[in-house]
């Protein structure tokens, strides 16, 4: 099985229900992960603030950051390679990426469109949630 590992940003809450607004694509990603995991399917989450250690141990996260910043997250990395930066795997991406059958994540988990998000809302900068 392919190994995925999802680099975020810093921020207080991976479920995005925090702060005065719900992040509909943290919430999407949350249940695409639990939905994954329930059928023996682990991706690894790492959020820059609890984790910062897998972000300098992983020498492709870590290139990344040094080349494009933060801001270029979050990153998804598939077997030591960065697939995805900027954003999050739609749920087709999840997979092709892993190789899973389309019955585990159809109709379960649902794409979500994601609207702008003012910088305020709920990235946890400048304590602004939580």
């Amino acid at each position: 099985m392919k190994k995925m590992q999802i680099f975020e940003p810093a921020m207080c809450c991976s479920t995005g229900l925090c702060g005065v607004g719900v992040n509909p694509e943290l919430l999407r990603i949350s249940t695409v992960l639990n939905t994954l995991k329930k059928n023996g399917i682990d991706v690894e989450r790492f959020n820059l603030s609890n984790a910062p250690k897998q972000f300098v141990s992983n020498k492709a996260v870590n290139h990344f950051i040094s080349t494009k910043g933060i801001d270029g997250l979050p990153v998804t990395v598939v077997d030591g390679e960065i697939v995805i930066e900027g954003r999050y795997p739609t749920n087709k991406e999840f997979e092709k990426l892993l190789g899973i059958p389309d019955n585990i994540l159809k109709d379960k988990t649902g794409d979500v469109k994601v609207t702008a998000r003012g910088s305020n809302e709920c990235g946890c900068s400048g304590g602004k949630c939580c």
